[in-house]
């Protein structure tokens, strides 16, 4: 009874704490203190009530955590006085600095963003809880890329007024590499056959030091998934990696890979079926469809066919589909029937189009690019070539483009295009120097971007030993909005071929004229370019040279002889070009083909035609294109037509085909093809003239002597190849590569004269001077070619285009003149 009573009277007495510790007040002043950053109105805002409130005991420890959720406090202590709430606070340290000592694989852009998704940044208060996990999270992080001696520690260091600076320090250590990896169950396909396409290594002896045995966990994963796909696309649909095990060494500097394999058996396909909509193109998607009856099944085919139909259903502006193949499997027969299952969603349309990033151009010279419309449904493929031709305009560096849906709309996107300009003027000059050549300078303006409008304007006014010009070209490419361009040009020049600079045989040109072009775009990638001119040559001051007895019987006046050459010329030309280049400038991938004819018309004072072809070819040979392979090939040919007083016109020497320089880098300007050849007759003495006091006579000109000229004169006929494989800029970071490109090249190719006859000259006497002339050789013989190799390095500076080529000759003939390195502004390749 005893023992009840006093259970009883326990029972009591806590009920009457309970009562206690629930008792209300009424709040009559509420103060805080230790506040320093934190305004005193923010601090009341995180409080649960206000003076006035009726609040208990339990009320007043709800408000300790609201305070502590805020972020802005260590520590928290609330006290009662009377009516008066008392919050005693210790904020969080506010950070003043973060630092990074000795990391190497991460590099610091990275580490500021994942500390600022943890909300570790300068000028916020310091959650000293989440230092650890940061720790641990960034350890991980080196074990996953296989540095397994790596430790983080981030130092905290305090400073006066409630600041702290954070010093992450790494110790990286080596990254372990991968000692085996074992395939574990594997009967049908060898350890080789499985692992010699995967980017893992393992193992590796000394003498392979450019691959890397690394282990990396990411690139492990991708392994997997390849070795699975090795297996599903040969048939073996229940192939399965059933575990995979990273053993590491003791030591922390090797580990081994073993990976426990299913391989299971062939499968067959019973049959391929559709459900869903296919928006009424059932017809043509089975006429594409590569999965076939009867054949093995391929997982590679079944992703190609699931993203071929999501494609083209994009192209009508189902760009949300959804397509996934289920598989019904047969285990007793061995054969699998597909089901494709398509859902299109709704079709989308296009809102609005903007564009960012143009500082210079206007935004309508972008617009006139699109083959997206607004209002339309939205296309991939219109995207995609909205994109690649704005990327084809040499004033912009890159485009990309983002779709944003638009809120509350479910059938209705916002297309960006977000371009990156580089500069449109191009400052056209080049500088070399050969060892017989010497300086060669040329200075020219050009604007690819007049004012922002698309259009391009130039002036050129080139300078050297012996050349002064001017030119004014100016071309609107969208002269009518369906892409008819227009274009003028205005030139004058004289040219004085006599210095040894020019490395052409001596003579002095002025030639003026003017003329007009017009361009028709036959679709997206092909177009056609009409011209004309009107071209007025004045030719003096001429060495006689034997190639020219042509050209000299058709225009020589008889009545004076020593008056040069007066030619006054109607140029009309048409050409083709069709390109697929994804870029402007410096292109890695597509192709493009240009063709062009010219000729003068009847009524001109020579008659003549030149052909020209050019085509350039590029491979990207990795993903991100900073590999890639050019090969380019030029050819010309040009003749006359016609006769006149019985001679046949040629191809005016003016108009001659040159190698040598920027498209034959290590040979000197225009040095490659025939030369000139003067012949002189030989004299016996006969009686005294009575005006000349002479009496020599000509002999049989069976005996007239010749000699060859150090310059060239050019031909009728070019050829010239190049293979050129671009790399990596080394020591600079890929935000550079659009504008600056590095490549190995080998340039081949001859110039030659289809119209030279060599037996012209075998009974003849060939005279050699003291300055070493070179030997006679067939200047009709395409076959003599020669061959250079080298690095280039080309940057699209403010200036324009900055070309540097080293190169060193691999085959060349005598009186070839060599230039291993030089220098061009407004080139490229």
């Amino acid at each position: 009874m005893t023992i009840k009573r006093l259970v009883a009277a326990m029972l009591l007495a806590s009920a009457s704490n309970s009562v206690l510790a629930e008792e209300s007040f009424t709040v009559q002043d509420i103060q805080v203190e230790g506040l320093q950053r934190v305004a005193l109105g923010a601090a009341l805002n995180n409080l649960p009530f206000n003076v006035g409130d009726t609040v208990t005991d339990y009320t007043l420890s709800r408000s300790i955590r609201t305070l502590y959720g805020a972020g802005h406090f260590d520590d928290i202590k609330v006290l009662r006085n009377g009516n008066t709430v008392i919050y005693r606070l210790r904020e969080r340290p506010t950070i003043n600095a973060i630092e990074f000592d000795g990391n190497k694989d991460v590099k610091e852009e990275q580490l500021n963003q994942s500390l600022a998704d943890n909300s570790i940044e300068v000028g916020e208060p310091l959650d000293k809880t989440i230092l650890k996990s940061i720790e641990n999270g960034l350890t991980e992080f080196y074990h996953g890329v296989g540095k397994y001696q790596a430790e983080v520690e981030i130092e905290v260091t305090y400073l006066p007024r409630n600041r702290v600076n954070l010093k992450l320090k790494f110790e990286e250590g080596d990254a372990a590499s991968i000692r085996q990896i074992n395939i574990v169950g594997n009967k049908l396909f060898s350890d080789e056959e499985l692992l010699k396409d995967i980017e893992s290594q393992q193992d590796l002896p000394w003498w392979r030091f450019m691959s890397s045995d690394r282990y990396q966990k990411q690139t492990l994963q991708g392994d997997i998934e390849k070795i699975t796909s090795y297996y599903l696309d040969r048939g073996y649909l229940r192939f399965d990696i059933k575990s995979s095990q990273v053993s590491v060494s003791p030591d922390k500097e090797s580990v081994y890979v073993t990976l426990n394999v299913s391989e299971g058996e062939k499968y067959t396909i019973s049959g391929v079926k559709f459900v869903g909509d296919l928006i009424d193109q059932d017809e043509f998607i089975r006429q594409i469809l590569p999965l076939k009856d009867g054949e093995l099944y391929n997982g590679a085919l079944v992703t190609y066919t699931e993203e071929s139909i999501a494609k083209l259903l994009a192209r009508f502006g189902y760009a949300n589909s959804k397509v996934r193949t289920i598989p019904q499997i047969n285990d007793d027969t061995k054969e699998v029937e597909l089901t494709i299952s398509v859902d299109p969603g709704k079709r989308v349309y296009v809102r609005r189009i903007n564009v960012a990033g143009n500082a210079n151009t206007k935004d309508e010279v972008f617009r006139r690019e699109f083959r997206q419309m607004e209002g339309a449904w939205l296309s991939n493929d219109s995207l995609e070539l909205s994109k690649q031709r704005i990327q084809r305009l040499p004033y912009i560096e890159s485009v990309e483009f983002e779709t944003t849906p638009v809120a509350g709309v479910d059938d209705q996107v916002d297309i960006g295009f977000n371009v990156k300009e580089q500069p449109s003027g191009s400052f056209n000059a080049g500088i070399s120097y050969g060892n017989y050549m010497g300086l060669s300078f040329q200075i020219g303006v050009q604007q690819e971007n007049f004012f922002g409008s698309g259009n391009s304007a130039g002036i050129s006014l080139n300078t050297n030993k012996y050349q002064k010009s001017v030119s004014m070209t100016y071309t609107d490419p969208y002269y009518t909005l369906d892409g008819i361009s227009l274009g003028g040009q205005v030139f004058y020049s004289d040219v004085d071929y006599s210095s040894a600079s020019s490395n052409l045989e001596a003579y002095n040109q002025q030639r003026y004229g003017f003329g007009a072009n017009i361009g028709y775009p036959i679709n997206e990638y092909n177009r056609l370019n009409f011209g004309a001119n009107y071209v007025v040559n004045k030719i003096n001051s001429i060495n006689e040279y034997d190639q020219l007895r042509h050209f000299r019987a058709v225009l020589v006046d008889a009545a004076n002889p020593d008056g040069g050459y007066n030619f006054t010329n109607y140029e009309l030309s048409a050409s083709w070009m069709r390109s697929t280049l994804n870029r402007g400038l410096f292109p890695t991938a597509g192709h493009y083909f240009g063709a062009t004819v010219k000729a003068t018309t009847p009524n001109s004072d020579l008659s003549y035609y030149k052909l020209m072809f050019e085509a350039r070819n590029y491979i990207p040979l990795s993903n991100d294109h900073a590999w890639s392979f050019l090969s380019r090939l030029e050819l010309g040919y040009g003749n006359g037509y016609g006769d006149k007083n019985g001679y046949d016109y040629t191809l005016p020497f003016t108009e001659n085909f040159y190698a040598g320089g920027d498209n034959m880098r290590g040979f000197e300007s225009r040095i490659i093809g025939p030369h000139a050849i003067f012949r002189y007759a030989q004299s016996v003495p006969g009686l005294p003239d009575p005006n000349s006091g002479t009496g020599n006579f000509p002999t049989n000109p069976n005996n007239d002597n010749y000699q060859v000229s150090l310059r060239s004169i050019g031909g009728n006929a070019m050829a010239i190849a190049t293979l050129e494989l671009i790399t990596p800029t080394p020591f600079l970071s890929d935000e550079y590569r659009n504008s600056v490109r590095t490549s190995l090249f080998v340039d081949a190719g001859n110039v030659w004269d289809t119209e030279f006859d060599l037996d012209r000259y075998a009974s003849l006497t060939q005279i050699v001077s003291a300055q070493r002339q070179p030997g006679l050789v067939d200047y009709s013989d395409p076959g003599l070619i020669r061959a250079t190799a080298g690095v280039s390095l080309q940057w699209i500076s403010p200036m324009g285009p900055l070309t540097f080529s080293l190169a060193k000759i691999i085959k060349k003939y005598e009186g070839d003149l060599q230039e291993n390195f030089s220098f061009n502004i407004g080139t490229t390749f």
